[in-house]
């Protein structure tokens, strides 16, 4: 059975990981056969927002790797552990998790870095060429990861497309459903709720990704 990493941000669109985006995926990749293992970094989050008034609250703190554990029913592992070798492909899950806490981009934009425990996880996928999936505001990362040139979508924002062709990306629009795939690194790139508007609309695009995923590990 093929296995692959899926990487969170914690829980929660607006500071951690984007969970329907999440379930959809873990969903994908279990009814086409694939062992889904989750990984998040050991890291604090960047701040707490309460999701129901879209304030911050700032008394709280809140770990990544804890708050991740949610998503998975606790079967989360730190991603300081992974060993990439033991992996055949590897899916980094959107929400402004990984813009506030796997890397900085929400605040720094093109002048943006990526987490270090990340950074070198997704690297070493990328060194051993295994396919990778990218959602949502995730493909913000990848110029960090592959360098200049990588192809890419992340919907239609102007000022977030400004962003990532200042770090080096080739960005490629494409509507909520469609993907985009490089394949001369092997990254498949979806808007999900760059775009989306419903989690079916999501969830298409998502599935979409899994199946390209597939295929290229296959």
């Amino acid at each position: 059975m093929k296995k692959v990493a899926v990487i969170l941000s914690g829980s929660g669109v607006y500071d951690g990981a984007e969970l329907q985006e999440a379930i959809v995926t873990l969903l994908s990749l279990e009814r086409a056969g694939i062992n889904a293992v989750c990984f998040a970094p050991n890291i604090e989050q960047h701040h707490v927002i309460n999701h129901l008034t879209g304030e911050e609250d700032s008394t709280a703190s809140r770990n990544v790797l804890v708050e991740a554990a949610r998503i998975n029913r606790g079967d989360v592992q730190d991603l300081a552990n992974c060993v990439v070798e033991e992996f055949d492909g590897v899916v980094v899950v959107g929400g402004f998790g990984v813009a506030k806490n796997l890397s900085d981009f929400a605040f720094n934009g093109a002048q943006s870095t990526v987490d270090s425990t990340t950074l070198f996880a997704l690297k070493e996928f990328s060194k051993l060429s295994r396919p990778a999936l990218y959602m949502c505001i995730a493909p913000a990362l990848l110029p960090c990861v592959y360098g200049k040139g990588v192809e890419l979508t992340i919907g239609n924002d102007p000022a977030t497309i400004e962003a990532i062709e200042a770090m080096g990306a080739i960005h490629i629009e494409c509507d909520v459903e469609g993907i985009v795939v490089d394949e001369t690194r092997q990254v498949i790139s979806t808007p999900a709720y760059m775009l989306a508007q419903s989690i079916s609309q999501a969830a298409t695009g998502i599935e979409n990704g899994v199946a390209q995923l597939v295929k290229m590990m296959a």
